[in-house]
């Protein structure tokens, strides 16, 4: 069992293990949370304001909501996990993975067209709209669109505007929003379908236009305590998380803090 456990921890959360490792002689350890790759900038911001407020550290690791639930579920030793979608909190919940009232929807974001930031392509995100034209032979990058949160409402708003089925065999599916992200950016593909708040932190993107929020699902992150986790701290960042010392963060991202 023990090498399992290793085996599905992120490589990103291995320094912040080991410092926990030893943490408890001195009574206080690091908050791990495994959060939504869309969420690195804000929460990494809200992390600097919950140390320098409570003297206390929360240490991040960001992957697709699919990826980090399925880590949690093999023993990953998370505290909090932050999905960007209702879906895979709800798998959470039905497997027992989150502490039984701790679970808050904490934001919302929209889905929008991309494409590197020197593209001269101009399209209107409307029903009936030629995406196939636009993508001019190239790919359309998305998460994958039956696991990452980003990529499945990606796929039902295509779906509701009519655009899938032009678009359906030249999508080059990622493993995260943030790769997807990467796609355009680097040019790699013409077109992308990424949060708003993903198009904002990246400079070598330029947002062709936001998909009407009412092709696809509402876009909401909860975030819970997960069932084994004994850090009496992860309540408390849990909390901090929808402080108004941590509202700023997100907003400043393009998140809509839900009340």
């Amino acid at each position: 069992m023990g090498v399992t456990r290793r085996m599905v921890i992120p490589v990103a959360l291995a320094a912040a293990l080991a410092a926990n490792t030893g943490a408890g002689a001195a009574g206080s350890r690091d908050v791990v949370v495994f959060a939504a790759a869309s969420l690195k900038n804000a929460l990494d911001d809200v992390a600097r304001g919950w140390q320098r407020d409570t003297g206390k550290k929360a240490v991040a690791s960001y992957a697709a909501s699919n990826t980090l639930i399925r880590q949690i579920e093999l023993g990953a030793p998370a505290d909090v996990f932050m999905s960007a979608d209702l879906d895979w909190m709800d798998y959470g919940e039905r497997r027992n993975l989150i502490r039984p009232g701790s679970r808050v929807n904490l934001l919302g974001n929209r889905i929008v067209l991309v494409a590197p930031k020197d593209s001269t392509v101009n399209i209107r995100v409307e029903n009936g709209f030629d995406l196939a034209g636009a993508l001019a032979g190239g790919r359309l990058a998305m998460g994958n669109v039956d696991a990452v949160p980003a990529g499945k409402y990606g796929k039902a708003a295509l779906e509701k505007l009519g655009a899938w089925d032009g678009v359906k065999d030249r999508i080059a599916q990622a493993e995260s929003v943030r790769a997807a992200l990467l796609l355009v950016s680097r040019g790699e593909t013409p077109l992308g379908i990424v949060y708003q708040t993903d198009a904002a932190s990246e400079p070598g993107v330029r947002v062709i236009g936001p998909f009407p929020e009412n092709s696809h699902p509402p876009i909401i992150y909860p975030a819970a305590v997960t069932r084994d986790s004994d850090n009496p701290d992860a309540a408390d960042f849990l909390k901090y998380l929808r402080s108004p010392a941590a509202r700023p963060a997100f907003e400043r991202q393009g998140f809509t803090v839900l009340d």
